[in-house]
């Protein structure tokens, strides 16, 4: 027979074996998945400044060159809704997590209570005729020992998303400046495209008086000033496109930046100068792209993704702990007296309740293995989101060092095309104004030198705004601040 265990030596072992319940986890050990990409880019990601930083480490006022788009983005970040929205929707998490937090202690509530009941069972026996009863004291209801995990399980999902909606943020501000920066290269474009429409319409007006004239002198035919007035038609069609797209920048970007624009923000209409010159749009910092792997710590809604990943699996710890016992305790000190007067005196009496319980599952017709299962598919959904958005940030990258090697050649072809056209047209107009060649060469140049002009001016804006897609989907535009929360969580989950 063995030897019984000391009576001195049961409580270290009982609260021994509490501790070590208390520290188990069901949790799934966190492992991402392998990364579903290559290990480098499809396209030469191309030279840079050496030791220029990378994109998420360059702050938006250094990426960003030009003074009126640098004012533009600030003001967004100051007004815009949606990255108010971002910035709430994180206090609410952090609300959240402070619960599941807090439910890991007991809840201690002072209560009073009175009651008064008339037959009294004592009056038969010569007590008063109304039983009066007075009580007060403090205590905790239901709390939960967390032996098996699962409030901490909890607890560690609610921190997860908190730092989910910390990355969302980040997300949003980033695309925020880049909606900003594309939102005011069009703008720019389509002020230059107005000038060119209205530079047009004045040449056709012109070019329709002097077939008017040279019809009036019979030097031309009613099919060439009618032709005229067909291409002045159609300059003024474009004149008020033109117009209209400007004022829907305009429009777009007052909702962006949450207030109406100021008017030095706003870009004149230029004059005689040619709008497609070079250096009328903003320029912007060059980044390097790094590899691959960098996008997995540097791009917030790739981390976003991954601290689902980590909630979902925290919930499988949470169903996999619904298994096992739970253990509750119940328990109050006080005072209990039948007269007012002498509840804190020497007509009361002190109490005390200690009321533990145990509930253990033992049939709920499968609901707790249904929840086990839906959180697991739930974590392989988590994966998958996670393996989508690598793949997604993965393209968007490629596309824009795509466009980042292809680009300059076009324009500059673009260029020679329209130097060209310019020509042409120059030397067309001044064949016909001397007779020599039929209004046709001229109408045909003219027509060509317009669609050369309004394709280089798209071809410059597609250049400037796939510098900004590049910068955005190398996960710049955030610098890192001091995340307290994040830094609490992270110490946590250390071992």
């Amino acid at each position: 027979m063995k030897p019984a265990m000391p009576q001195r030596l049961r409580p270290l072992v009982a609260a021994c074996l509490a501790g070590w319940l208390s520290a188990c986890s069901l949790i799934p050990q966190h492992e991402l998945p392998p990364s579903p990409v290559a290990a480098q880019w499809p396209v030469d990601a191309g030279a840079v400044t050496a030791g220029a930083p990378a994109a998420a480490d360059l702050p938006w006022q250094r990426f960003v060159q030009d003074d009126q788009l640098r004012e533009l983005i600030a003001l967004a970040l100051d007004g815009s809704r949606d990255l108010r929205s971002a910035v709430l929707a994180i206090e609410q998490s952090r609300a959240q997590y402070q619960i599941r937090r807090a439910d890991e202690w007991p809840t201690v509530n002072a209560s009073g209570n009175a009651s008064r009941s008339a037959p009294n069972a004592y009056a038969a026996i010569g007590g008063p005729r109304v039983a009066s009863t007075y009580t007060v004291g403090v205590g905790l209801a239901a709390w939960e020992i967390d032996f098996f995990g699962r409030i901490d399980a909890l607890k560690e999902a609610a921190l997860a998303q908190y730092l989910a909606t910390t990355e969302a943020r980040k997300s949003a501000q980033i695309s925020l400046i880049a909606a900003v920066s594309s939102a005011w290269l069009q703008l720019k474009t389509d002020t230059a495209l107005l000038a060119l429409a209205e530079r047009t319409l004045a040449t056709r007006e012109q070019s329709l008086k002097l077939t008017q004239l040279r019809l009036d002198n019979g030097a031309s035919s009613a099919l060439d000033l009618r032709q005229a007035q067909s291409l002045a038609a159609t300059a003024r069609a474009t004149r008020a496109q033109q117009q209209r797209l400007r004022a829907q920048d305009i429009n777009l970007l007052a909702l962006l930046a949450g207030q109406p624009l100021p008017e030095r923000l706003i870009p004149a209409i230029p004059g005689h100068s040619d709008p497609a010159a070079p250096g009328g749009l903003p320029a912007f910092n060059d980044v390097p792209a790094g590899l691959p792997s960098d996008l997995l710590l540097r791009r917030p809604d790739i981390r976003a993704a991954e601290q689902q990943l980590v909630a979902a699996e925290a919930n499988i710890g949470a169903a996999r702990a619904a298994f096992f016992p739970r253990i509750t305790l119940t328990a109050s000190l006080g005072r209990i007296s039948t007269a007012l007067d002498g509840l804190f005196g020497s007509g009361g009496a002190g109490s005390w309740s200690f009321v533990p319980g145990v509930t253990l599952p033992i049939f709920d017709n499968g609901r707790n293995q249904a929840n086990l299962e839906s959180a697991e598919v739930a974590r392989a959904l988590a994966v998958t989101s996670y393996e989508r958005t690598v793949q997604t940030a993965f393209r968007e990258v490629s596309d824009a060092l795509a466009g980042r090697a292809t680009y300059a050649e076009q324009i500059a072809a673009m260029e020679a095309q329209a130097k060209a056209d310019r020509d042409r047209f120059r030397l067309s107009d001044l064949r016909y104004r001397n007779g020599i060649a039929s209004y046709l060469d001229q109408l045909d140049a003219e027509r060509s030198l317009f669609a050369t002009e309004q394709q280089l001016a798209q071809l410059r804006l597609a250049q400037r705004a796939n510098e900004v897609q590049l910068y955005k989907a190398l996960g710049g535009g955030w610098t890192e601040p001091d995340a307290p929360m994040a830094t609490a969580g992270a110490a946590q989950r250390a071992p």
